[in-house]
């Protein structure tokens, strides 16, 4: 079998597949029963071979389709397993997404982003170290890393966040195990790790390192409504430049910081988180 370019990410009770401009979903729902998507997405195709470009353009269809699916995903856990065993005959409805909840959605996860991960550790950064931009820009991120893994450490005792880890644990096994190039069972995928290098995880990681570098070059001498609006613009330079970093094989290892962050995003599934890991898969065609 020839290996495919497949990504993935954890979205309630289940995962997401991503190939190309096809998407393919499958979660359990509280009926035990397997509901499954699939669809096609492409909104910047004429220029996904661009170099550099193409970095910036994945991010934001990655961000929409992101919020789309967990849109799905958590509209098919709050329908009532009890009315679909009473009519079985009558074929389910499935809910229309609502194009005000996906931007309010995009908008609100971009907006808490930047307050978070930008203009937060800019505060910080400011009130602890001196004026020098070299000090200030890496003390800037290591406090940015440092609000990244206690955010995701803390948020792991929840219990839904914690089933969300062993689900994006799922789809990093099996896609280690089909890049092995083995047959797609549970006992083969259960063999692999729930690290992988192209892990968003990892993206996030090296975007707080390339960061560093970047703000290094935004002069002291500016107020700080220009400093802080300067980082916002230069995000999606920076998302690109590291996307082309991921994509480029020789440089793997810089995506090793990252897969030691992974051990808190990632948990280990059981059988049954497993089997909707494959299903979601096998409908990705």
């Amino acid at each position: 079998m020839s290996n495919r370019s497949v990504g993935g990410q954890a979205v309630i009770n289940g995962i997401m597949f991503r190939e190309k401009e096809n998407y393919s979903i499958a979660i359990r729902k509280e009926n035990n029963q397997i509901a499954t998507k699939k669809g096609k997405i492409n909104i910047f195709k004429k220029y996904n071979k661009i170099f550099f470009l193409r970095g910036i353009l994945n991010l934001i269809e990655t961000l929409y389709l992101g919020v789309k699916a967990l849109n799905w995903s958590a509209a098919q856990i709050e329908d009532d397993p009890k009315k679909e065993e009473k009519d079985k005959s009558k074929k389910p409805k499935e809910k229309k997404e609502s194009p005000f909840l996906m931007i309010f959605s995009l908008t609100f996860s971009i907006a808490f982003a930047i307050a978070i991960f930008k203009i937060v550790p800019f505060y910080l950064t400011k009130f602890l170290t001196t004026q020098n931009q070299y000090t200030f820009s890496i003390t800037e991120g290591l406090i940015k890393l440092t609000i990244f893994i206690l955010y995701i450490y803390l948020i792991s005792f929840m219990k839904d966040i914690k089933i969300l880890y062993q689900y994006h644990g799922a789809e990093h096994k099996l896609i280690n195990c089909y890049e092995h190039k083995e047959e797609l069972t549970v006992k083969n995928i259960k063999k692999y790790s729930t690290l992988h290098s192209r892990c968003g995880t990892s993206f996030l990681f090296l975007v707080i390192f390339i960061s560093i570098i970047f703000y290094m070059f935004i002069p002291n001498t500016l107020d700080t409504i220009t400093k802080i609006v300067l980082r916002i613009l230069l995000l999606p330079v920076i998302a690109g430049v590291s996307y082309e970093i991921i994509k480029t094989k020789k440089l793997n290892f810089l995506s090793i910081p990252g897969k030691f962050i992974q051990k808190i995003t990632t948990s280990e599934p059981n059988e049954k988180q497993i089997e909707v890991a494959i299903k979601a898969f096998n409908i990705l065609k």
